[in-house]
């Protein structure tokens, strides 16, 4: 079973004109979370340090003649400072940002026998440190406008409690602990923080790294919905989190995995 090719999503009024910011926009599903929000007429800047995966989720939304053609810059989210200066690029250019997304991660294969010190650190600096500067820089804007979204991509590996890639699956447990940490610091300033965390969505890096016949029939097995889950349809609960239609939700995290945990 697969969707029908053009899936009557839904509209947001409120995202017309709101400024979005996501990390790792370049491809998969950050390209999703960017493409669907230049729909929804957003004013969207999204940072990656793959420029040549940028262009061409740039050339994707051109194609969409959207409102606003989003804004590309290329930092290494590593490198805290870089990431801030990014996003206050951003507000320059786009104004105060009232959508944060943070989705950066990299889900290297790796096991706990040949992880070193410094590999530690890379896993937890790639998928989850980031997570809480971006959030530092953006919440002054936020807090001002007593208004705003930020929506951490986090994961279902640690929930499934998938072994193939420790220091990641450590890491975006991490995520939820920001999630729920913040949300209740900027809740009396109207400022929700949320996660969603995509089961096994089929991406183009999935599908070309690890990708199985036999890993994708354990998959299906599990879910409850046999089919794939494919990335523009798992930036739909973003979109609705980022959008005055989730207005009321904050601290939770949201699982778009097909039922599988």
């Amino acid at each position: 079973m697969t969707l029908p090719e053009s899936p009557a999503y839904a509209s947001y009024p409120s995202l017309v004109d709101r400024t979005v910011f996501v990390t790792g926009g370049a491809d998969g599903i950050g390209a999703a979370i960017v493409e669907q929000f230049a729909r929804q007429g957003s004013k969207v800047g999204f940072a990656d340090i793959n420029a040549v995966k940028a262009a061409e989720t740039l050339e994707r939304c051109r194609a969409l003649e959207p409102r606003h053609l989003p804004r590309f810059y290329e930092v290494d989210l590593v490198d805290v400072d870089a990431t801030q200066e990014a996003i206050r690029q951003a507000q320059l250019d786009l104004g105060g940002v009232a959508v944060l997304v943070n989705n950066a991660a990299s889900d290297d294969r790796h096991t706990w026998q040949e992880m070193t010190a410094e590999y530690w650190d890379d896993r937890l600096n790639t998928n989850l440190r980031h997570y809480f500067f971006a959030i530092q820089a953006v919440a002054p804007d936020m807090i001002a406008a007593q208004d705003g979204s930020i929506v951490n991509i986090g994961s279902s590996s640690y929930m499934m409690q998938e072994d193939f890639f420790p220091g990641y699956a450590i890491a975006k447990s991490g995520v939820e602990g920001i999630t729920r940490t913040l949300a209740r610091t900027f809740g009396p300033d109207n400022v929700r923080v949320n996660t969603v965390l995509p089961g096994w969505v089929a991406t183009e890096r999935q599908l070309t790294k690890w990708w199985s016949e036999e890993g994708e029939a354990g998959t299906l097995s599990d879910q409850a919905l046999k089919r794939r889950i494919v990335p523009a349809e798992f930036a739909q609960m973003v979109l609705f989190l980022a959008a005055d239609d989730g207005a009321a939700c904050t601290a939770q995290e949201f699982l778009v995995d097909g039922g599988r945990r």
